[in-house]
């Protein structure tokens, strides 16, 4: 099946109980045994759980592999990865990122002996100088969050397979629509399903997929005892998110890139960074590796904090809220919020400026979301 079809169909079948087409919440802690050990498939719902099931089935196929496992937010996900790693192994991370994965690979892993090296993975030669005798994995995001960069995944996969590395990807921003980590050689992908996978602002999860069984149940006997499963309710929430998925990421494709030319004119911008524009560093890769652009633009306006401020405080359309991807426009500002636990320093070296405002472009009316923009930065 294609990707359209799939987001429908995918892991759902009507409810054999009943002939129900949408896929049941099954609100239960336990299920009845018929002796002990002999049940039909679940136990305990911190274990198994038959709509967190379809939703996990659902996901990996739209990334395109048989295992996948839902969490209840994108960090438990990245937490039980990381718990699959031994005292003294070593990481290699993107320089740029979500300030929460930063925090908890610094904050929390690192006290249990895990090291990290964040590096700039789009520059020549960063990835093969940071390798130590102890690597054993690269956590990588792309685009990055929030400055946008973009890493060639067949680059870092090839270099790492080479090397023997776990290679994994947080594809959140351009979910497996526009992006397919798999398909360049990743052995892992990440996702905060939070954000455009789910697409409606109501929810808070995190997904893990691999192509290989090992590493899948590793990371399941892992979840089992962390308990860091999602819930039948906000799985439920997700599986109806996801069949508007495909529809939902060509509007914000869309929009993005309209949004992205009418900044990159507009007076009152100092700079627009956005993978679908000739002028971003990375623009060729990104065309290569990915089929769409997406929703996420970051800018920088004129008037360092006092300016990005007042335009923030003057938008009416556009919401200031964390998060990202749902179907309404939302705008933050990145060294205020999501990159706050980023130490100033840190910040600077990254380019996340006073200036700079995140924008999550929706799918409302282009028009609309100009005219917002446009009365605020005036």
């Amino acid at each position: 099946m294609r990707l359209d079809t799939l987001a429908i169909h995918a892991g759902q079948r009507p409810d054999v109980a009943t002939g129900a087409v949408t896929t049941p919440v099954y609100q239960t802690a336990t299920y009845v045994q018929a002796a002990p050990g002999e049940h039909k498939g679940w136990a305990y719902s911190r274990g198994e759980n038959p709509t967190r099931d379809a939703l996990q089935e659902n996901l990996a196929a739209l990334e395109g592999v048989p295992y996948g496992l839902t969490f209840s937010s994108g960090c438990a996900a990245a937490a039980t990865i990381m718990h699959s790693f031994e005292v003294g192994d070593h990481i290699i991370c993107g320089d740029d990122g979500y300030g929460g994965t930063y925090r908890l690979f610094v904050e929390v892993f690192t006290r249990s002996g895990l090291t990290f090296s964040f590096v700039d993975l789009t520059a020549e030669g960063a990835l093969e100088a940071a390798i130590r005798p102890e690597t054993k994995a690269v956590w990588l995001e792309t685009p990055t969050n929030p400055m946008l960069k973009v890493t060639d995944l067949a680059a870092v996969a090839e270099i790492s397979k080479a090397k023997g590395l776990l290679t994994i990807c947080d594809n959140t921003f351009m979910t497996p629509v526009f992006q397919r980590p798999f398909e360049f050689g990743f052995d892992v992908v990440v996702h905060s399903t939070t954000k455009y996978l789910n697409g409606h602002s109501d929810v808070i999860g995190g997904f893990v997929c691999t192509p290989d069984e090992e590493r899948f149940e590793r990371l399941r006997r892992l979840q089992i005892s962390i308990g860091a499963t999602q819930g039948p309710w906000d799985s439920w929430l997700i599986l109806r998110g996801i069949k508007t998925l495909p529809i939902r990421m060509r509007v914000h494709d869309s929009n993005g890139r309209a949004m992205a030319s009418f900044l990159n004119e507009h007076k009152s911008v100092e700079k627009v960074i956005y993978p679908g524009l000739a002028s971003h560093p990375q623009h060729k890769i990104a065309a290569r590796q990915m089929s769409g652009f997406g929703g996420m633009i970051s800018v920088v306006v004129k008037g360092g904090l006092e300016g990005s401020t007042k335009f923030i405080k003057a938008l009416k359309v556009f919401a200031l809220a964390e998060s990202l991807g749902g179907v309404e426009s939302l705008v933050q500002h990145p060294a205020l919020m999501t990159q706050a636990s980023v130490a100033p320093e840190r910040r600077a070296k990254l380019g996340i400026e006073d200036g700079l405002v995140r924008l999550s472009v929706g799918i409302e009316d282009i028009d609309d979301l100009k005219e917002d923009l446009d009365q605020a930065l005036a």
